[in-house]
């Protein structure tokens, strides 16, 4: 009980910190923009820029002898910390907060007279959260008419009064904090300590408590010695792309299994898109490997220290592209071999760790990509980039949707939506959603996407944050038993198995529900079924079938046509000596009404490649052939009763297999 009491409070400071770092990041990352204008224009522009203007980089006189005042200097000591104070009484109090509160921080900067990030983060929240406490006074009780009156002159009051505070009070103690910090920091770099601070930062980022330090210390610090220096290597504590990037070019060369599969892909995320977080995992799977990010990072601060080296302003996100960017001239050199090096060497220690210790990455990246989430407190946007092996996405969430799709969205996909359903029933998860749909109408709102190994780069674009799963036929794919699987690991805890609620079908999506007689025509009829085939191969099989639908008014003959077309580009072929062919998504305007024909075989037909004896075609409005399609898909996942319809020496045997395929 002590320990997890202990475990329990250790947890609850890391979430506090992390919402602290949260809210300061808050504060500093809307204006991300703001800080990147500055260090574009401090780079170009001051004296020692790529285009020194005296004008502009605020150095030199005018034509009548006053200095410059240039745009770098009241950028950084105005703008940029308003910004700041704003956001942050926004962020507390809406709009009205955001003024006060940067009324009161013009106080700070008035008093201090140097560039006050600090207190821009202490003035802001605290305007916006004392003009929130004071409303609520006499809320509800103003007269009406004096609304505006009262709120103009109470926040005007109030910011007026933490304004003077501000320069009397505040900026003294944020001025004496950043002197004795911005000694600290001279104090480690002159001891060549700097580097140390890697072993802090690097376990910080991967717990979410970067935030904390980088938006709340490193930054402003980091602003402070810019404007004093032209430079600063505290931007590039925390944001160099090095050490993360060595970590997964490690995966990628002696990874294993899912890991190794996505770390390719996570490469790119993080290096070039700057999002750190994609690396994460790869850490919480081996805590060890943490010493190669350690080691990567002090070895980028160290060049940096000793090639004296810096950015200008704060690259965010930490990409190699924004690194680039706010480099300052003279540092190019440095920083680049900065992030070379810090990449080599945490490439190097990682994959010392990886060739020499046993683990099964295979089964583990789904669960430490959860374990980050659950530590940052809320969904990663990049987590769905992490893909394993064969292109399939790593869930973090548990599966809940599924769909098959194929072109038409009524033949193939139904017959295999109906097979999963049935497995997927048959493991305990009744609740887990099975549907089938076209491609055209696919939206990126499911778990799962099954779709014919010909059909899948269609069906990517429009759900790219779903697991793909790509199989050769629709009814006996040895891919079934894999998603079942990954519906109970995914599920794992989550309550799901045992449940008996059943989930509608997501809108849009057909599922396998029984379909009456519509229109007084039923779905399949004793003249649609043929014992004895006379095609002797699938292109006259498919003419067979679809003559029956045609003569008995189902279709007209521009559907037959369709059907041909649809099996030029995915074979209809489901398993079991089964195919399937019906028209495209675009010819179900040549479907007068819904039908359904079958033709057997038993000699068996060649259909590409892979022996059919049983034709069933397929045209069907709206859901009123999924019934018999689910029939069928029964039956044919039995291999009992595939032998028993083999066997069948009437129409009416084959009828009565099926059920009441019309009530």
């Amino acid at each position: 009980m002590a320990t997890a009491s202990v475990a329990k409070q250790r947890t609850s400071v890391r979430v506090g910190v992390q919402k602290f770092g949260t809210f300061l990041s808050g504060m500093i990352m809307p204006n991300i923009g703001a800080f990147i204008a500055w260090g574009l224009i401090t780079a170009l522009f001051i004296k020692t820029g790529w285009l020194p203007v005296p004008v502009l980089g605020g150095f030199g006189n005018d034509a009548a002898g006053t200095p410059n005042v240039g745009l770098v200097g009241p950028m950084i000591t105005y703008l940029l910390p308003l910004l700041i104070a704003y956001t942050g009484g926004r962020n507390v109090y809406g709009a009205r907060g955001g003024v006060v509160g940067a009324i009161g921080t013009m106080g700070v900067i008035v008093g201090a007279g140097i560039p006050m990030f600090i207190g821009a983060m202490i003035m802001g929240p605290l305007g916006g959260w004392t003009m929130k406490k004071i409303d609520s006074i006499w809320e509800g009780k103003i007269r009406a008419g004096f609304e505006m009156l009262v709120n103009n002159f109470s926040a005007g009051i109030w910011g007026a009064i933490l304004a003077m505070l501000g320069f009397f009070g505040i900026s003294p103690v944020v001025t004496r904090f950043s002197e004795a910090a911005g000694n600290f920091v001279q104090f480690l770099v002159h001891n060549g300590l700097l580097p140390l601070t890697s072993i802090f930062i690097e376990p910080a980022k991967v717990l979410f408590l970067n935030n904390a330090i980088n938006h709340g210390v490193l930054t402003p610090l980091g602003i402070q010695q810019s404007l004093d220096q032209g430079k600063s290597i505290l931007f590039l504590l925390e944001a160099n792309p090095g050490p993360g990037a060595g970590l997964l070019l490690a995966y990628m060369f002696f990874g294993r299994g899912a890991a190794k599969a996505s770390a390719p892909g996570a490469f790119i995320i993080q290096f070039l898109g700057g999002i750190h977080e994609i690396y994460f995992p790869y850490v919480l799977m081996r805590p060890l490997l943490i010493l190669g990010t350690i080691a990567g990072g002090m070895t980028g601060i160290a060049t940096l220290a000793i090639t004296n080296s810096g950015l200008v302003a704060p690259a965010a996100p930490g990409s190699i592209f924004a690194v680039i960017a706010q480099t300052s001239r003279d540092s190019y050199v440095g920083v680049i071999l900065s992030v070379i090096l810090a990449a080599t060497v945490s490439f190097l220690v990682s994959s010392l760790i990886l060739r020499t210790t046993h683990h099964s990455d295979e089964v583990d990246l789904g669960e430490a990509t959860s374990k980050m989430e659950e530590m940052k407190g809320k969904k990663s946007s990049v987590a769905s980039a992490l893909v394993g092996s064969g292109g399939t996405a790593v869930l973090t969430k548990p599966i809940q949707n599924i769909v098959f799709a194929c072109d038409a969205g009524m033949g193939s996909s139904a017959m295999g939506a109906t097979v999963l359903r049935n497995k997927i029933k048959a493991a305990g998860f009744p609740d887990v959603n099975v549907t089938n749909a076209s491609i055209a109408n696919l939206s990126d709102t499911y778990d799962v996407v099954v779709t014919h190994q010909d059909l899948t780069e269609r069906a990517r674009p429009v759900t790219s944050s779903a697991v793909h799963v790509s199989v050769d036929n629709f009814m006996n794919s040895p891919r079934y038993e894999e998603i079942v699987e990954l519906v109970k690991s995914s599920n794992a805890g989550s309550g799901a198995e045992g449940s008996t609620a059943v989930a509608e079908p997501a809108a849009g999506a057909h599922a396998a529900q029984p379909a009456a007689a519509v229109g007084g025509k039923e779905v399949l009829l004793p003249e649609s079924v043929i014992l004895n085939g006379t095609a002797t191969d699938r292109d006259s099989a498919i003419d067979e079938a679809g003559k029956l639908l045609l003569d008995r008014g189902a279709v007209d003959m521009g559907y037959i046509h369709a059907m041909h077309e649809r099996e030029e580009s995915v074979s209809t072929y489901m398993g079991s000596f089964l195919a399937i062919p019906h028209g495209t998504n675009a010819a179900k305007d040549h479907i007068l009404h819904s039908g359904v024909s079958i033709v057997r075989y038993p000699e068996g037909i060649d259909w590409g490649g892979k022996q059919v004896k049983f034709v069933v075609g397929v045209a069907g409005i709206n859901n009123e052939h999924l019934h018999i399609l689910s029939s069928i898909a029964k039956i044919f996942t039995d291999k009992a009763q595939v032998a028993k319809l083999e066997q069948a020496t009437s129409v009416q045997e084959v009828l009565d297999m099926f059920g009441k395929v019309n009530a």
